[in-house]
């Protein structure tokens, strides 16, 4: 199991979880939820209690993901399989994304 942070605005929104069956989890902390005035992340992923789960990364991280060279270069300097999609979001979505939204991974002892 791998856990990254889902920041918006460099606020933590939620956690995104890749189980090791390969499915995903999506969960709003409980603040966000709580904050009137805080916004989904994504039209996709509305802010309710019950978390997302999904077979497949979430549309909304998967089109945060470099393409084409891009992705071949960021894959082969950071040592990423290219079917890697969460462990190249956690690579990217750190520090270069566009908009509001970055991924932050939760080290694991």
């Amino acid at each position: 199991m791998r856990e990254a942070k889902v920041l918006f605005k460099d606020q933590e929104a939620g956690i995104l979880t890749q189980h090791d069956d390969g499915s995903f989890t999506f969960c709003y902390h409980d603040v966000w939820l709580a904050d009137k005035d805080k916004p989904n992340i994504s039209l996709t992923l509305p802010k309710i209690e019950q978390p997302f789960h999904s077979k497949f990364l979430f549309p909304f991280f998967y089109n945060m993901l470099p393409e084409g060279s891009n992705k071949q270069v960021v894959c082969k300097l950071n040592r990423i399989d290219e079917e890697d999609y969460f462990g190249l979001l956690m690579t990217t979505a750190e520090i270069d994304s566009i908009g509001a939204v970055r991924i932050l991974k939760i080290e694991t002892e």
